[in-house]
């Protein structure tokens, strides 16, 4: 991977290809766009972005989810979509409070009723990091990472200042 990534840099100028910086938002297909608003918002605190009749945007800061209501139904057990919280335990706490059962898979994973694999991960532990005028303006200013999360950031040459 290390000389993958030198080379990646050294031909960054001659390479006329975007770079990836992250992800605007996920679109789900939903076959009951009010069930859906509802199921999601008995697990996660979030305000809506807007909406129209068939869709619904949920915020995440500087990110959103995008609702789309579709007649589409299939599962497919491969495709999923990781979203960062807070604190992983209290996502837990509400699953099990709310009778959804979790996956058998390493870590935190459910599915929504439209099928939708749902990741669940903690964002101490991850690489992803909201710019603390972000995280200030979520009201998350206390987040913080933890030292194998800075160390990975720093082993990219990420790592805070």
């Amino acid at each position: 991977m290390t000389e993958r990534s030198t080379d990646r840099d050294h031909h960054r100028d001659a390479d006329d290809r975007p770079q990836l910086v992250g992800i605007n938002h996920v679109a789900l297909e939903v076959a009951d766009l009010e069930a859906a608003l509802e199921f999601y918002e008995s697990i996660f605190a979030f305000e809506e972005r807007g909406r129209s009749e068939t869709k619904a945007f949920v915020d995440m800061g500087d990110q959103f989810i995008a609702l789309a209501e579709t007649e589409g139904d299939g599962i497919d057990d491969a495709r999923h979509f990781g979203l960062v919280v807070d604190d992983t335990d209290r996502v837990e706490r509400r699953l099990e409070q709310l009778g959804i059962d979790r996956l058998d898979a390493p870590g935190l994973e459910f599915r929504d009723p439209w099928g939708n694999r749902v990741q669940i991960v903690d964002y101490a532990e991850i690489q992803f990091t909201k710019a603390d005028h972000v995280l200030r303006g979520m009201g998350l200013e206390e987040c913080e990472k933890t030292a194998a999360a800075i160390d990975e950031l720093e082993e990219k040459g990420m790592g805070a200042d």
